[in-house]
Parts: structure tokens; sequence; C-alpha cells
């Protein structure tokens, strides 16, 4: 079987990692050129987009800064990974804890803000992940990072003994750390925070009704085709002759682009070439297709 080069976008199920995904996937698809983009945590479900092939040299310059999530956050507990697969290190009652403190802490996060990153992430520290150092039991210091959080939009409140459930959902930039936002949300409110439950709803231009489980790829591998997750992904341009075939050497070429960042530019048959960006009075070639 032969496959063409695409995106797949998988409904990652939970206690698999990003990286079980992949080998399931290129099995399925028979290739070994499988990459995917944007790590989801083992407890973490939703969408993961995978490319096979020639996309696989597309997944790093996908426009995916734009993430969408699902997410329940646990007040009153606190853990060693901020989520619920670390150990219990403090516990404080939630009940004085009013719905309208949970809603104003949340809002304050809403916009341009610096988050430190969760201690168990795979930012590296000194050439090491900084969770492994955490699981090897050292201390783990992370600076905080620009992000940007568009809405946080609570769902639900529920009060336990002890305990609030509060379920979210968060339109944010890439790099943010949702276990981030419980565990500020608890130290906000003097009670400590935890991620329960965590399910990405969207990547970029891909939402989780075009995912698939793996159980459903198994029966048909659904793949959305390069030039389709290009058109999705970037801005568009459609060339002349002379312009294609000058990309296709990897050429600049004497053309304004409709604005800034990587374009996708297409063929007169419309085949995807390649990955264009302004530069001064010409387009240069960012990544190159065929």
């Amino acid at each position: 079987m032969t496959v063409e080069s695409g995106l797949v976008v998988v409904d990652k199920p939970g206690g698999m990692t990003s990286h079980d995904v992949v080998a399931r996937v290129r099995r399925l698809a028979g290739t070994r050129k499988v990459g995917h983009a944007g790590t989801l945590d083992p407890m973490a479900t939703g969408v993961l987009v995978v490319g096979l092939n020639r996309a696989t040299r597309l997944l790093g310059h996908l426009l995916l800064t734009d993430k969408g999530y699902d997410a329940t956050l646990r007040l009153g507990v606190s853990t060693t990974t901020d989520d619920a697969d670390g150990e219990v290190v403090a516990t404080a009652p939630a009940d004085g804890v009013t719905d309208d403190a949970i809603r104003a802490g949340l809002g304050a996060m809403v916009g341009e803000i610096a988050q430190v990153p969760s201690a168990v992430s795979a930012i590296k520290v000194d050439g090491r992940r900084a969770y492994d150092l955490v699981r090897a039991g050292e201390q783990v210091d992370l600076a905080a990072r620009p992000v940007r959080i568009d809405a946080i939009d609570v769902r639900a409140i529920r009060h336990g003994a002890g305990t609030v459930d509060v379920d979210i959902a968060v339109q944010c930039s890439s790099g943010t750390y949702i276990r981030a936002i419980a565990r500020d949300l608890g130290v906000t409110l003097g009670v400590g925070g935890h991620l329960t439950v965590l399910r990405r709803t969207a990547v970029g231009a891909f939402g989780i009704e075009v995912a698939r489980t793996l159980d459903q790829l198994g029966e048909s591998l659904t793949l959305i085709p390069i030039a389709e997750a290009a058109r999705s992904s970037f801005p568009s341009v459609d060339l002349s002759d002379g312009h294609a075939i000058d990309v296709q050497h990897g050429r600049k070429i004497e053309l304004a682009l409709p604005g800034d960042g990587p374009h996708a530019v297409f063929s007169p048959d419309g085949e995807f070439l390649a990955l264009y960006e302004q530069d001064g009075d010409v387009a240069r070639a960012v990544a190159v297709f065929v």
C-alpha cells in the first residue's frame, strides 16, 4: 500500500503517549515517515496532528499557534505534577471558595501573561527534559514565559467535600500550560489546585470534529492531503506557470504576498509547491515540497 503525503488528525485516547500514537499510525500507514505536532501528555485526550511522508516537513511550519482545550480543575489539592498523575503534596479545605472568586481568578489570566510552565514539562534544562529531572527527585525551577490566553469560559463549578471542581474551556496560544492554570488558580485562592481532566479540542485549523480514533483509523485511514492541509493552515497563493517553475527550484520570485509569515504557494493545476514569505520586494522560499 502506498500512502500519500498528508495529515491525520487523531483523537488521542488517555493513557497513551504521543509517541505511542505515532507508532500506531506508522503501522497503519505502512510508512516510517511519520511525525506529530504538539505533544499531548498521556493523561490528555483529543486532537493530535500527525504528518505522513512529505507532510512531516510541514508540521514544523504549520500555523498551530492557536489551541483549544476542555479541562477540569480541582481546587483544594496540590500535586507534584500539577495534574492527577502526580502525588498529593498538600490539601486545604476549599469549602469557602466562592464561584465569584473562581471566575475572577481565571479572568485575571486572560490576555498576554507571563506563565511559569509546569515543572513536569518537556522543556530542557541543561540538556535534560524537566520531567526527567523531577522524576529523578531533583528540584526544577523554570522561568516564566510569555503566553497568550484568549478566553477561559467557565462551564460548571461543582462544590464537594473540601474540594471544588471547575470545568473550563480555554482558547490559547501554543506554549500555554493548562496544568499551570490549575496550579496558579489554586495559589491565587490559597487552597492549591491541579488538573484532573484535559481534552484538546483544536490545534490550529483542525478541530475535534475532524479527528478520528485509532480504532476508526484502523478501519479507514482518513488522510487530509498535503495540498488541502496547506490551504487550511496558511494563506494561499496560486502562481503563474513562470513563477511555479522558479518555485520548484527554490528561487526568489518577484511577487508581493498578501501578508506576513509563510504562505502556501500552488502551481496553476493546484499542486502544493512550497512555503514562501516576503523578503523586501521579493518572496523567498521557506520550504520547498516538490
